[in-house]
């Protein structure tokens, strides 16, 4: 089985070029096309294309006249890659899928892989049938000191974890083309848009599933004062999200969009009873504090309060230049293509996926109604 594998991307935004620069770190990975109807996302992406191909092969570029989608199956037909990555606007990931994807396309669709808990299903069906690769990009749990300390926590250095702590305080959403993640009905809004990769997170670190969502938050500060078509953006800028999860553990998700001061923007903690684990980025060190009288898991008795010296985790320098999610892109996408050569089937799969948006859509049902919500996964 060949190690070369050729790829095109639908959405040349910011993320769809993030993807750009990672591909070309992956030795095998041949980019042939690009499909956005942005001309200014277009000339970039090219422009980017041009920078990164080192064998002199031009990048095709298309566009559709009308300003839709419609140009993606003109080039997937031209190109015929082995694998699609779909990094367009939220709204358009289902369409995208069901309209253009072919059974050879091995997938990697960017996340939230849905606006609404509906079309996400959909999707699980989709995937289910699908004969190549299907993989969302929930890149969080690729972040090296991520990566490192749900190694820690899943080898029972903390024990059977009680509590787990999200914390992003972290700037307001970036402007994109056509103003388009001001809105809810375009995002599946912010709980789903952004917090998938969260939700998704507690699930694989607590490797368990949640059965309750309960969350306050609003729209007090970011976009208040933006128009668009005499619209007010309706996206929520803060939150906090408390689920309870089947084997009794509890997670919290503390979201606020008005805080791009903060020297971490991310911190990960896992309580359990022999100790707590705890991660920041983009810092990168991995904190353990044992109790002291509690049993380690290695049946070791700790005999006074000691905190260790902070595990450091670097991340590669080509891997954090090429993109703004500390690492993460490139060794998902290596892994992506790992799978693709070999025929393996996805470490994120369209189920992880669908369970991510429901959380979130749950969370964001809570605010609304100011009531907790039962959750029911029916894949």
């Amino acid at each position: 089985m060949s190690a070369t594998k050729t790829y095109a991307i639908i959405g040349c935004g910011m993320m769809g070029r993030e993807h750009m620069r990672n591909l070309a770190l992956i030795p095998g990975a041949k980019l042939l096309g690009i499909a956005d109807p942005d001309e200014g996302s277009r000339n970039a992406a090219l422009a980017l294309s041009r920078e990164l191909r080192a064998d002199g092969d031009k990048v095709g570029a298309y566009s559709d006249p009308v300003g839709a989608w419609a140009d993606t199956a003109g080039m997937l037909a031209m190109t015929r890659p082995d694998a699609v990555i779909i990094a367009a606007p939220n709204h358009t990931h289902h369409a995208i899928v069901r309209q253009h994807i072919e059974p050879w396309h091995g997938v990697l669709l960017e996340k939230p892989m849905c606006t609404s808990v509906e079309d996400a299903r959909d999707l699980v069906a989709f995937a289910q049938q699908h004969p190549s690769l299907f993989w969302v990009g929930l890149e969080y749990r690729y972040m090296p000191p991520v990566t490192r300390f749900i190694e820690r926590v899943h080898s029972g250095e903390a024990g059977d974890i009680r509590m787990l702590a999200i914390r992003e305080h972290r700037f307001p959403f970036l402007v994109k083309v056509g103003d388009w993640n001001r809105f809810n009905r375009n995002t599946g809004g912010t709980l789903v848009e952004k917090c998938c990769h969260f939700f998704d997170l507690m699930r694989h670190i607590l490797q368990d599933e949640p059965v309750r969502v309960f969350a306050s938050g609003g729209q007090d500060v970011n976009h208040l004062d933006e128009r668009y078509g005499g619209e007010v953006p309706d996206v929520i800028d803060n939150a906090f999200v408390l689920v309870d999860f089947k084997r009794g553990a509890r997670a919290m998700l503390d979201l606020c969009m008005f805080a791009e001061g903060s020297e971490e923007q991310e911190e990960i903690s896992a309580v359990g009873p022999i100790g707590k684990l705890e991660v920041k980025l983009p810092g990168g060190a991995i904190a353990w504090a044992p109790r002291a009288g509690a049993v380690n898991d290695k049946g070791q008795r700790i005999a006074s309060y000691v905190r260790p010296a902070p595990e450091k985790v670097e991340t590669p320098k080509d891997a954090l230049d090429a993109g703004s999610h500390h690492g993460a892109t490139y060794f998902q996408l290596r892994d992506f293509h790992h799978a693709l050569v070999h025929g393996t089937k996805p470490l994120i799969n369209a189920s992880d996926g669908y369970r991510s948006v429901v959380m979130g859509a749950a969370a964001q049902q809570s605010i609304a109604t100011g009531l907790p919500v039962d959750i029911q996964f029916e894949d």
